[in-house]
């Protein structure tokens, strides 16, 4: 059929008819329909069912033509075709059966047609039919086109009204309803040890142990251990725990002697520290360092061999393999014996010699709200996450808790509320792309943060992504939002289910959706909700449910928004009641 040029006219009729500019009689010599009116809704899977049955009057259609009545749902944005009912003259079965035995003609529409035996009698036929209700659709008339001009696509003469079509569940809106998962953890007083390291590369005279400040690189080295500790020494939030500094005995020689050697140089590098820290807040004490050693192997002669593409390394890893049991000593006189050991002493054993430092520290903790708010503008640097998350949930307004979010973010950049927390401020100013980038930079997501990646995909209207995500989230938040947006899909059962636990307005919508009527009603009477929306939706269980008056009152003050008003005016809820805002 001809979509684009009969839909104006199909629209106009219909309207004509439900408006009563029809005449009583045109009606009554035309092609009726019981039960009617007929208020028809969509089921659990979004099918629009029609059961039906409609009475051809006598002398109706001429005894050589076909009589095809094509039930149309019509709305909005457009039509969709229920499968035509046909009824067939004698004449003109008598023709067709002609045709294709001469022609090999075939007719798509004989094969259910309904044959009239004798021509010109009244004919009462039963249809039942369901289409896919178009997704967006909120509301629509249902219309029998009839045509007997004998193809049933050339021309409507004829427009039926059957019924109107409501969608309740089409009053949920998922972008509108989304559960934000923002998170406000339990402040936990945590104790805040930290920890640092680093070494420094020396170099000293052979069997010697004192530091040199114009060999090599020494000067910078040792001021570079004393940068690293001066601050936190300084520093009245602060106290050195524990220095642990250790000198990395040299692979080749006598082992005994090395680590002597290398433990002497750590207690060199603890006494030049002791010294050039005098001046710090806290005195850098000898009892607070410990010096030591450990052999440095050769492992790191073999890789600077391999770096520097020399294939006799895998003679030496060999070797190391061989004897991994064996201290330096039983390796390297093995190594000795290998043809390159001049090549390896002259280019590959290190000169300088390394001195690791480990250090920890505390940081004092802040343990009252107005202390941690006085803090924070002068030393965030000196928070642990916790602290900062409640510094967060202190702050007053979406920007200043913005600007706290960024800051535990720049700190701690794998936090995870933060990260979240953040998503949904960006989420509440509609910018979902911005949310996104911020969930996408942690590389593990809490249920929280797929809840609000999730919520993210709504806004752009990628419903499909959204419920992938939401899927196997055992999140309260992301149940009812799934729920919201299996409404949206119109998966109306599915979204019963999912929503039916919280109770509140948009799982009395569903229920209204499934027709659990009085279940839906229930939760409506429990509500403390006066919002328009809210009033149609207790004004559609009334009505179902008899209570005329009740959902007038309810319609009234539902249609204060203006959008629902036009809505209640076509609906079939109030329609078939004669209940009108």
């Amino acid at each position: 059929m001809n979509h684009s040029l009969t839909y104006a006219a199909l629209l106009a009729a219909s309207l004509a008819t439900l408006s009563g500019c029809v005449s009583r009689k045109a009606v009554r010599q035309g092609v009726q329909v019981t039960p009617k009116p007929v208020a028809v809704f969509p089921d659990s899977a979004n099918q629009l069912r029609l059961d039906v049955e409609f009475h051809v009057p006598e002398r109706y259609f001429s005894r050589r033509n076909r009589l095809v009545i094509t039930p149309q749902f019509i709305a909005g944005n457009g039509t969709a075709d229920f499968a035509p009912l046909v009824v067939d003259a004698p004449a003109y079965t008598k023709k067709q059966m002609r045709r294709q035995a001469l022609e090999g003609y075939t007719d798509s529409l004989t094969a259910g047609a309904f044959r009239q035996e004798r021509a010109g009698k009244a004919v009462d036929l039963a249809y039942s039919d369901s289409i896919l209700l178009p997704f967006d659709a909120t509301d629509g008339r249902i219309v029998a086109v009839v045509s007997k001009d004998g193809c049933g696509e050339c021309t409507g003469i004829d427009t039926v009204d059957i019924g109107l079509v409501n969608n309740p569940v089409t009053l949920i809106d998922p972008k509108k309803g989304l559960d934000l998962s923002w998170q406000d953890p339990q402040f936990v007083i945590r104790p805040k040890i930290m920890e640092g390291r680093g070494t420094a590369n020396l170099q000293f005279k052979i069997n010697q142990y004192d530091i040199d400040l114009a060999l090599g690189h020494n000067r910078e080295e040792m001021e570079k251990m004393t940068n690293t500790l001066r601050p936190i020494l300084d520093d009245t939030l602060a106290t050195l725990k524990r220095l642990a500094i250790t000198g990395l005995a040299s692979a080749d020689g006598s082992l005994a002697l090395n680590t002597r050697l290398a433990r002497n140089r750590a207690a060199s590098a603890r006494a030049w520290l002791v010294e050039h820290l005098k001046g710090t807040r806290t005195a850098l004490s000898p009892r607070m360092i410990t010096a030591d050693s450990r052999p440095e192997g050769w492992m790191p002669v073999v890789a600077a061999m391999a770096a520097d593409g020399n294939p006799d390394s895998v003679k030496v890893k060999a070797i190391l393999e061989k004897y991994a049991d064996n201290n330096d000593d039983v390796q390297e006189s093995h190594i000795r014996q290998l043809d390159c050991w001049t090549d390896i002493r002259e280019k590959y054993l290190q000169k300088d010699r390394k001195v690791e430092y480990v250090y920890n520290y505390t940081i004092r903790s802040f343990t009252t709200d107005a202390e941690l708010l006085a803090m924070y503008d002068k030393r965030p640097d000196a928070f642990n996450e916790e602290e900062l998350l409640r510094v967060a949930t202190l702050a007053e307004g979406d920007d200043r808790k913005m600007e706290v979010y960024q800051t535990i973010t720049h700190y701690f950049p794998q936090s995870q509320v933060a990260a979240n927390n953040t998503a949904v401020l960006y989420l509440r100013q509609d910018r979902p792309e911005e949310a996104r980038k911020v969930l996408e930079r942690v590389k593990d997501f809490s249920p929280e943060m797929l809840n609000t990646m999730a919520a993210t995909y709504v806004y752009r209207d990628d419903y499909e992504r959204a419920v992938e995500l939401l899927q196997d989230v055992q999140l309260p938040e992301a149940r009812y939002n799934l729920g919201l947006l299996k409404a949206k899909q119109r998966k109306l059962q599915e979204a019963y289910e999912l929503l039916r636990p919280f109770g509140d307005l948009n799982s009395a919508i569903a229920a209204l959706s499934v027709r659990q009527d009085e279940e839906a009603k229930a939760m409506l009477d429990k509500l403390d909700d006066p919002s328009p929306r809210a009033e149609y939706a207790r004004a559609i269980a009334c009505a179902r449910l008899g209570d005329t008056a009740a959902a007038r009152e309810h319609l009234e003050k539902a249609c204060a928004d203006e959008s629902l008003a036009r809505r209640a005016a076509t609906d079939p809820e109030f329609i078939a009641n004669h209940i009108q805002p």
